[in-house]
């Protein structure tokens, strides 16, 4: 069953790209901070290349305006993950997460086999809102789609929620 509103997040080991590679902890890093964490498919992949991470690039200030960090998470290793962000031009703060081995994918339930499509495990398209590592909003897309994890559909829950105040 996938993680659900009310659930602490797994503590795994986890790739950070901010600039540099660093190899970290789920549960240290998302402890202690208001985060929304973005579940794509895949580094350089059509439409979170084009539409959904650019979303939330384009609305960074407003998340920060709102206190809330953002992370990026895709079962690609550090190296593509980097290069993703580089080709993106991420803004400083919006941490690009690699689960290479989908550790972290599995661990939060969120994982679909797309090897029919040549991608083996991958991390289904979804965004949540955690605040000091406990979910408290999910938005899981249903294959193909690109409406409730969106920048614009995140941002509007957050609020209507009253949960980033």
């Amino acid at each position: 069953m996938p993680i659900q509103p009310g659930d602490k997040l797994p503590d795994v080991a986890i790739r950070v790209i901010d600039g540099d590679v660093q190899s970290r902890h789920t549960g240290e890093l998302f402890a202690t901070r208001k985060t929304v964490l973005v579940g794509v498919p895949g580094a350089f992949t059509p439409t979170c290349s084009t539409l959904h991470v650019p979303g939330y690039i384009h609305h960074a200030d407003d998340f920060k305006a709102r206190g809330i960090d953002l992370m990026c998470l895709a079962v690609n290793d550090a190296h593509v993950m980097r290069a993703w962000a580089a080709s993106l031009q991420t803004p400083p703060g919006l941490l690009m997460l690699a689960d290479g081995n989908a550790g972290f994918t599995r661990a939060l339930g969120l994982e679909f086999d797309g090897s029919a499509f040549g991608m083996g495990v991958r991390t289904r398209r979804f965004a949540l809102y955690a605040d000091d590592g406990v979910v408290r909003l999910l938005h899981v897309e249903a294959p193909g789609e690109l409406r409730v994890s969106t920048a614009e559909a995140m941002l509007a829950a957050i609020d209507a929620s009253g949960l980033a105040s």
